[in-house]
């Protein structure tokens, strides 16, 4: 019988679900605390189920002989070395989904809270005051509510904001027409979605593309005497420009939940009037904190009882056997799936992936999540193997896969497809007998590209001189070259340069090669 520990406050039944699936179980809330203890025990146990105190750090991990499964209660996982944990073989599990709901209504009411000036309207009411000619609210029916991100939670601030008879548009680059249909919400830039809202909330994750989204250009885009909620993440917000925003008037009012540093002590913001101020409240209900809980102890359960894995951060779906088989597969997927995903930036309707050869006798669902995840990853973050697929779905982007015996040249490779709204981008790959991932084909031409780390994409025209202007230009901006390749359709037209180099590129950089003559088009790669 596999034996649990649950080392955080988890509730009595999420430990009888562990007791229901013949599941041992040690309930000790407080042991995640001392790390010393749990350092000395940990090595008795198949499974941890965890929330936020319990730490599981490289050490911790060192002595976890039996470990299997690592489960987070929530989303978050900063307190679990997850590459530590990955290499020991252990699973590192959380719960995505289990608080769209409460977050999404946290939102909802901020919102409330902050058209109708409660927070204030308290404390004056309660210092006697009776100032009902001060607090002058507005009504949020008929009025704009901007999406900035329709994902899980944003879809769900939809709903409810439709039924408060008030009229969303929504921006997010992979939300497709239909989608946005089904959703009942107006799909629009950014720009339109500034300039229309009467209230903005944000549902996205943050990374390089998000971070400081609403910052002095675009909150001067705004409608004057538009309201800002964000209960998503800290850093999404420019904190300075809207302290500026708020004072001059530009913003009427800001509603947070989240902060750039967190605990949020001492914030500027905090000294406004038209500012309301919560404590990262956005997952802290009783049955949030109870979904998150019952779902860990169900997932946690049936990996150590059956091997099935659900929302897992660091394994597909692979048996032991075909581990050292497919891996290497997974991996060339994956970077598919992350070269077309970084080129990409509009909404994607459809994903298609054909397997040729060797993949294709393979378990290809791995292959198809990891594809997936690639092409997802660097628009939304927070996602890994095990959802990727789900929030495709959800998203209604059609996947579309083929397998095939080998037909051509190599005795097996991948395909991958992406539509978006705009156009349709193709690229192969295949694997060398070294496990290396190589790019055989990018939109129709032929090439063989290892791929690395860093590598710089450049479309242009085929014309003389373009390869020798392209190489002075990287040596005057210091950029050691690895490897150059180099393909195209025909003579005369489109070529294309994928570059291995030594490094990142800076936005600068990248804007004096993207000036070159002939470049259609510079983008830095990462894998």
């Amino acid at each position: 019988m596999p034996k649990v520990l649950v080392s955080d406050k988890l509730s009595p039944t999420a430990v009888q679900i562990f007791k229901d699936n013949g599941v041992e179980v040690d309930y000790l809330p407080d042991l995640g605390k001392d790390k010393d203890k749990l350092f000395e025990v940990i090595g008795q146990y198949d499974g941890l189920a965890i929330r936020s105190a319990t730490k599981v750090t490289e050490k911790i991990l060192s002595a976890a002989t039996n470990l299997k499964v690592v489960g987070r209660a929530g989303i978050g996982v900063d307190n679990v070395d997850i590459p530590a944990a990955t290499k020991k073989g252990i699973i590192v599990m959380n719960t995505p989904f289990g608080n769209s709901i409460t977050t999404a209504e946290h939102a909802i009411a901020m919102m409330f809270a902050l058209a109708r000036q409660l927070p204030e309207a308290d404390a004056s009411t309660r210092a006697s005051k009776w100032e009902k000619n001060r607090f002058m609210g507005v009504e949020v029916t008929n009025k704009v509510l901007g999406l900035i991100g329709a994902g899980n939670i944003g879809s769900i601030v939809a709903d409810r904001a439709l039924g408060l008879k008030m009229k969303v548009v929504a921006f997010d680059p992979f939300l497709t027409p239909e989608r946005a249909q089904t959703m009942g919400v107006e799909k629009v830039e950014l720009d339109e979605l500034l300039a229309r809202a009467d209230f903005i909330t944000l549902h996205t994750p943050l990374i390089d593309a998000t971070r400081n989204i609403l910052n002095a250009e675009a909150l001067a885009k705004t409608k004057k005497g538009v309201r800002i909620i964000n209960c998503a993440r800290g850093g999404l917000i420019d904190e300075a420009a809207l302290y500026e925003a708020l004072k001059s008037g530009q913003v009427a009012g800001a509603a947070l939940d989240v902060f750039l540093e967190e605990p949020a002590q001492n914030n500027p913001l905090f000294e406004l009037p038209n500012v309301i101020c919560t404590p990262h409240l956005g997952a802290s209900t009783t049955e949030a904190q109870e979904n998150v809980a019952l779902q860990v102890a169900e997932q946690i359960s049936a990996y150590l009882m059956t091997g099935e894995i659900t929302n897992a951060l660091n394994f597909p779906s692979i048996s032991a056997e075909e581990a050292p088989i497919i891996t290497p597969w997974v991996k060339l997927a994956e970077t598919l799936g992350s070269f077309a995903g970084q080129l990409t930036e509009t909404a994607i309707s459809g994903i298609k992936i054909e397997f040729e050869g060797t993949p294709a006798a393979l378990n290809i669902k791995p292959m198809i999540a990891a594809a997936i995840n690639g092409v997802l990853k660097p628009s939304l973050g927070d996602i890994n193997m095990v959802s990727a697929p789900q929030i495709a779905k959800d998203r209604g982007i059609v996947v579309e896969t083929t397998t095939r015996d080998q037909q051509g040249a190599y005795e097996g490779y991948i395909r991958l497809t992406v539509t978006t709204e705009r156009q349709t981008r193709g690229l192969a790959g295949t694997l060398f007998a070294n496990g290396k991932s190589r790019i055989i084909q990018v939109k129709d031409i032929n090439m063989e590209a290892e791929v690395t780390p860093h590598m710089l994409y450049v479309t242009n025209e085929d014309k003389p001189g373009h390869i020798g202007r392209l190489g002075t230009i990287l040596g005057k901006l210091g950029i050691n070259i690895a490897n150059f390749n180099l393909g195209r359709a025909e003579i005369g037209g489109d070529a294309i340069a994928l570059v291995s180099i030594d490094g990142t590129l800076t936005e600068a950089q990248l804007a004096e090669i993207a000036a070159l003559e002939g470049v259609k088009q510079a983008k830095a790669l990462s894998f």
